[in-house]
């Protein structure tokens, strides 16, 4: 059996990183038969075109314009991160009376600690924050229409940007597949992009909430700056000088 070539020795460690949400060093080089130092080589090379982030030991792929994990893929990684987040996220709701909930594992879980003992208006394109919220006495659940994606079971296109411009909400919670001071807010899908904007310019205050990992990472399409929300929670794997970092920039960083 013939040896890789580089490049195809880095096209499946990207393959591997994508399907298991992670590689570790010591079981690539096995499993490619090459010494560790190659593997980090390659990791180092990899992490310089944005395709994977090192970590210790091992790296984990970074999502882009023709990769992104999934909502269940999501729902099994840093889940108690994201619950200690979601739920200190929730208490953030102040007096709002209106909340935007955006897409995805950890806004799902924002919405599932948002307190019922009040009457609320939700607005969703997510069919799970939709599903979570359904049967609550107090919350007024408006569903945006449009295209269903399959991998995150959240509606985009027109009909849903539309139907959001007529709204003015108190409060969007917020995620992205990458935030970083440089870039802002980021996610690989033009469409997804654009009812995030949208969802940021209907509200009049932004939380973001994501896990460390989501630091740093730069996806295809840029939604928002830093600087446009007004707090950030996430957990305390941020370190506290990045932390600061963020927040010289304007919005609140809270680290559970």
């Amino acid at each position: 059996m013939r040896a890789r070539t580089t490049e195809e020795r880095r096209r499946e460690i990207v393959r591997v990183a994508r399907a298991t949400g992670a590689v570790d060093v010591t079981a690539l080089a096995a499993e490619l038969g090459v010494a560790k130092e190659t593997v980090r080589r390659d990791l180092r090379a990899l992490e310089d075109h944005g395709l994977v982030r090192r970590t210790h030991g091992g790296a984990y792929p970074v999502e882009s314009a023709g990769f992104e994990t999934t909502l269940s893929f999501r729902a099994t990684s840093h889940v108690p991160d994201k619950r200690r987040i979601a739920a200190a996220a929730a208490d953030l709701l102040g007096d709002a009376e209106s909340v935007f909930v955006d897409e995805g594992f950890t806004p799902q879980l924002i919405a599932e600690r948002l307190p019922l003992d009040r009457q609320l208006t939700v607005v969703t394109a997510s069919l799970p924050v939709a599903g979570a919220l359904a049967r609550a006495d107090n919350v007024s659940l408006l569903l945006l229409g449009g295209r269903v994606r399959a991998g995150t079971l959240a509606t985009v296109d027109h009909w849903t940007t539309k139907m959001l411009a007529g709204f003015v909400v108190d409060l969007a919670y917020i995620g992205a597949n990458g935030i970083s001071r440089e870039h802002g807010l980021t996610t690989p899908d033009p469409a997804v992009s654009e009812v995030k904007a949208q969802a940021m310019r209907a509200a009049r205050r932004t939380i973001f909430a994501g896990v460390h990992t989501k630091f740093g990472a730069v996806s295809f399409c840029r939604f928002a700056e830093v600087g446009a929300l007004e707090a950030i929670v996430t957990s305390t794997l941020l370190p506290a000088t990045e932390a600061h970092r963020y927040a010289l920039l304007g919005p609140q960083v809270i680290r559970v």
